[in-house]
């Protein structure tokens, strides 16, 4: 999909892009090699020649932090398929309080589409494991991340940087206009959950929590279980949100029917 996408470029929006591919114009190559743009002045067209030139290096070399601070963040879903065996899926657990409030990170569950690992306040939850631990993937995937988790993490550990494409799995489905919370979703599009954490919510992964700090190794377990539902949960839902975000723009149907 990126390489079909030139809404990244600077003035150019989600009709312009239509209008490019209407042209026969859907592959970065195609745009290079078009003599010119009815639409677009010789310059423009010079100076997008030049990103895209950039944009095809960059892409080739799959250096992500380049097109996480390039591409506006709406559109970070459409670096997923390039980069989706370097996503890493991203979920935080929390005492309910605010830093500002006392509040600090309990779990943070991470899963790369084979192997689940939770990083545990007390036990191995520091700055440089959590840096360790992101260090090398190429995507972040979240759900409702860009707003809570990541800005939650940021304030809790300072050392730590995100300079990755996110796609953040909320907003894509409000972008789908569809309605509903992480579990909502999982259970409209069939996505099971361990039946040991089913109906939990996130008030009560701060009951786990607190049992846990009394001692509760069940409490813990169960705390553990219900981050790892919510984190593997991510991947099979970016998955279907990528898919149904990449059909909403189109291009399917110009391949297909081609124009190319």
């Amino acid at each position: 999909m990126i390489e079909n996408t030139f809404c990244i470029l600077n003035g150019i929006g989600e009709k312009s892009e239509k209008r490019i591919w209407n042209e026969g114009v859907l592959t970065w190559n195609d745009f290079r090699d078009a003599g010119d743009i009815p639409f677009l002045s010789n310059e423009r067209k010079r100076l997008y020649d030049e990103s895209l030139f950039l944009f095809s290096d960059e892409l080739e070399s799959r250096n992500a932090p380049f097109f996480s601070s390039r591409i506006k963040r709406r559109e970070h879903w459409r670096l997923f398929e390039i980069f989706r065996d370097h996503a890493v899926c991203l979920d935080i657990e929390t005492n309910g309080l605010q830093p500002q409030n006392g509040g600090y990170v309990t779990v943070v569950g991470l899963f790369d589409g084979y192997d689940y690992h939770s990083l545990v306040r007390g036990e191995n939850l520091t700055a440089e494991n959590l840096t360790k631990a992101i260090a090398g993937y190429k995507c972040l995937v979240t759900f409702y991340g860009a707003a809570f988790d990541i800005p939650f993490l940021l304030r809790s550990f300072r050392d730590v940087m995100f300079d990755i494409p996110h796609f953040d799995l909320c907003f894509a489905a409000k972008k789908l206009k569809i309605k509903g919370g992480l579990k909502k979703l999982e259970q409209a599009l069939g996505i099971e959950r361990n039946e040991s954490v089913q109906g939990f919510n996130g008030y009560d992964a701060v009951k786990l929590w607190q049992l846990s700090e009394q001692g509760s190794t069940e409490a813990r377990e169960l705390l553990i279980t219900y981050n790892r539902e919510d984190t593997v949960n991510l991947m099979t839902l970016a998955a279907i949100l990528y898919k149904q975000l990449r059909q909403s723009t189109g291009i399917e149907q110009y391949l297909q029917y081609g124009i190319h």
